[in-house]
């Protein structure tokens, strides 16, 4: 009886050790371009993101807040530290992250559906079920547009939608293959302000829904504030974490409820520490 009871607890303990293991995990990180010996970008930053949780990454222009996310998706290596991504060392770029800019980075050569079915196309597992799921494929791409208002628009090309429509093809492109991490660097910074506040609305939906893990880099504080759970104000070169606010307004949040005095109180203590730290 006894043995039956290690053998059925053993695994529980284990799935309640890893749960409990930060999904992406920068232990003390340092970049130097150039080795050693070069101008230093980041300066031992250490930061936790839970599985399913939002953060968002601010502060002063220019403080390394894109090569952060260069740093997590493997396309720089750091100069000391470690980075970890679920339970994996980060030595190399790694697969299947969602991605979505500032430019939506359309193919102009392919509609939109088309364009939403390419991580389907080339990420694993659905690579190589491509020709044999191809209707299920081209449903999950179909359903992705639904969801974001584009259902009508799978055989326009990009030229022929608006940036915000753009923008919200591009979310669809960076999540239809089910990522555990998406990345958004600055993704509704180009639009006018009352489609990027439409759009908040919309990628908390998709979040919501799917509940990836998900890192926003951003200027826009309201955005911040809007979308994250934690919130990380990093300083200017060498940048460092030096506050980290948690984010416990009640989901869903609405663009009505960013004017409230206790979403105001928060951008202005984010906004204070930002100014503290460009003097």
């Amino acid at each position: 009886m006894n043995l039956q009871l290690v053998s059925v607890q053993q695994p529980v303990e284990q799935q309640q050790e890893k749960d409990a293991r930060p999904f992406v995990d920068l232990k003390k990180v340092s970049l130097a371009y150039d080795g050693d010996e070069g101008t230093l970008t980041l300066d031992c930053v250490s930061m936790g993101i839970g599985q399913g949780e939002f953060v968002a990454v601010v502060g002063p222009s220019g403080c390394g807040k894109s090569t952060l996310m260069k740093l997590v998706t493997g396309l720089l290596p750091a100069t000391s530290g470690e980075v970890v991504v679920d339970d994996k060392v980060v030595r190399r770029p790694i697969k299947g992250v969602g991605m979505a800019f500032q430019n939506s980075t359309l193919m102009p050569w392919r509609t939109t559906l088309k364009n939403v079915l390419l991580p389907l196309e080339i990420v694993q597992p659905f690579k190589r079920e491509r020709r044999r799921k191809r209707a299920e494929h081209v449903a999950r791409a179909q359903a992705m547009l639904d969801a974001v208002g584009l259902g009508s628009f799978g055989a326009k090309y990009p030229w022929q939608l608006s940036g915000g429509m753009q923008q919200r093809a591009s979310l669809c492109r960076a999540l239809v293959h089910e990522p555990k991490l998406v990345m958004l660097d600055e993704p509704f910074a180009a639009l006018d302000a009352f489609t990027r506040e439409e759009l908040w609305g919309v990628m908390q939906a998709l979040w919501l829904r799917h509940r990836f893990s998900a890192i926003l880099v951003t200027h826009d504080l309201r955005e911040a504030v809007f979308l994250a759970d934690r919130v990380f104000v990093m300083s200017m070169k060498p940048a460092r974490i030096i506050l980290e606010r948690k984010i416990s307004l009640p989901r869903p949040r609405t663009v009505e409820g960013s004017f409230d005095p206790e979403f105001i109180d928060i951008v202005h203590e984010l906004r204070r520490k930002i100014i503290e730290a460009r003097s």
